[in-house]
C-alpha cells in the first residue's frame, strides 16, 4: 500500500492536477485522494494544498515527494536487478534526448537491444536540456542524450559520446554550395531557418554568432530538426544543422552540406544518468554499451551528397 501511495504522490506532483494524476495511475480520483489523505495521516504531516482544485504541495510535501521518487526508483531497480540475475536483463529502458542528439540514439539502442534481447526501449526525443536533466534526477527516465552541462551536474553522471559539429545546409543554387567550406559570417547573411531560441541547440548557435559580433534574424524558427531539412528542401531557406543528422537523412537531393569554419565549433554530447549506487541496472547496461560504442568515429565523417 505504501508504494501505491507514493506512486500517487509522485504522479500528482508531476501532473499538478488530481484528475490527470488519477488517470495516469489508472484509478478513480476519489481513490487517489483518499490514499493521499491516508498517507498524510500515517506520516503526520500535510502534503497537499487543497482548495477547489489542486493548489500545489506543501513544503513538507515537496520534501516527501523527493524521497518517494528515490524509493520508487530503488524499488524498480531492485526488480530489474533480480530479473537480470534470474533470466537476463528485461523490462523497459527509458531514454530521453534533446532533438539535436536524437539522431545518435539508434547507435546505442541497436547494440543495447542486441546485447539484451528481452529488454524493450521507450524513447522521448524532444526534451529540452534542462527538462532532460530534471527527468534523470527525478528518475522519470533511466538515461538521456544531451549537451554535457558545464555545471549543475550534481546528482548525475556523464559519459562523453561525441562532439557535435555544424554544417551549413543550403540549396545548390546558393553561391556557398560549391565551396569546400563556409564561414559563420557568410551563413549569417542568408535567409535562415533555425531551431527555436529556447532550445539548447539554438543557444549554442547564437553563442557562436554572438562571439563574432553577429545577430542573424532567422525568417523561420522550429522545434524540429526534420523541419529544418524540409524548409531547406523548398529552396527558400538555409540552415545550420549538426553533422550527426546527416547520418540520418544523408545529404538529400537538391541540398548541399558545407562545413562551417572561422570558427570550427564543436559542443560535447554525452550520456547522462543518475548518480546513485547501485542505481538502475538499465542505466548501467546502457552506460556499458556507450563505453564500447565509437559514436565519435561513426559521426565524425561528413557523408557525401
Amino acid at each position: 500500500m505504501l508504494f501505491r501511495q507514493l506512486e500517487y504522490l509522485v504522479a500528482l506532483a508531476r501532473e499538478r492536477h488530481f484528475a490527470r494524476a488519477a488517470q495516469a495511475c489508472r484509478v478513480s480520483q476519489p481513490a487517489l485522494s483518499e490514499a493521499l489523505r491516508k498517507l498524510e495521516d500515517e506520516l503526520g504531516v500535510l502534503l497537499v494544498r487543497r482548495g477547489r482544485a489542486y493548489e500545489g504541495l506543501t513544503p513538507e510535501g515537496e520534501r516527501i515527494v523527493r524521497w518517494a521518487q528515490r524509493i520508487l526508483a530503488d524499488r524498480d531497480a531492485l526488480r530489474d536487478e533480480v530479473d537480470a540475475l534470474r533470466t537476463g536483463l528485461s523490462g523497459r529502458l527509458r531514454i530521453g534526448s534533446v532533438p539535436t542528439a536524437s539522431g545518435a540514439v539508434p547507435l546505442l539502442t541497436g547494440p543495447f537491444c542486441t546485447a539484451h534481447p528481452l529488454a524493450a526501449v521507450e524513447l522521448s526525443t524532444d526534451l529540452r536540456a534542462d527538462e532532460l536533466l530534471r527527468q534523470v534526477r527525478d528518475f522519470e527516465i533511466n538515461a538521456g542524450l544531451s549537451y554535457l552541462p558545464e555545471q549543475g551536474t550534481e546528482g548525475v553522471r556523464t559519459v562523453p559520446l561525441y562532439e557535435e559539429r555544424y554544417v551549413l545546409l543550403t540549396g545548390p543554387a546558393d553561391g556557398l554550395a560549391g565551396q569546400p567550406h563556409a564561414t559563420w559570417t557568410e551563413a549569417s547573411r542568408l535567409p535562415l531557418c533555425l531551431l527555436h531560441p529556447g532550445m539548447q541547440g539554438r543557444r549554442v548557435l547564437d553563442g557562436v554568432f554572438a562571439g563574432l559580433g553577429l545577430a542573424p534574424a532567422p525568417r523561420v524558427e522550429t522545434d524540429s530538426v526534420g523541419s529544418l531539412f524540409a524548409h531547406v528542401r523548398t529552396g527558400h531557406w538555409a540552415s545550420v544543422v549538426p553533422y550527426a543528422w546527416l547520418h540520418v537523412f544523408g545529404v538529400p537531393p537538391g541540398m548541399r552540406a558545407v562545413p562551417l569554419v572561422e570558427p570550427v565549433h564543436s559542443t560535447p554530447i554525452g550520456l547522462v544518468t543518475a548518480a546513485r549506487e547501485p542505481g538502475s541496472v538499465m542505466a548501467r547496461a546502457l552506460r556499458e554499451v556507450a563505453r564500447r560504442t565509437d559514436l565519435a568515429g561513426v559521426l565524425g565523417a561528413l557523408p557525401k551528397a
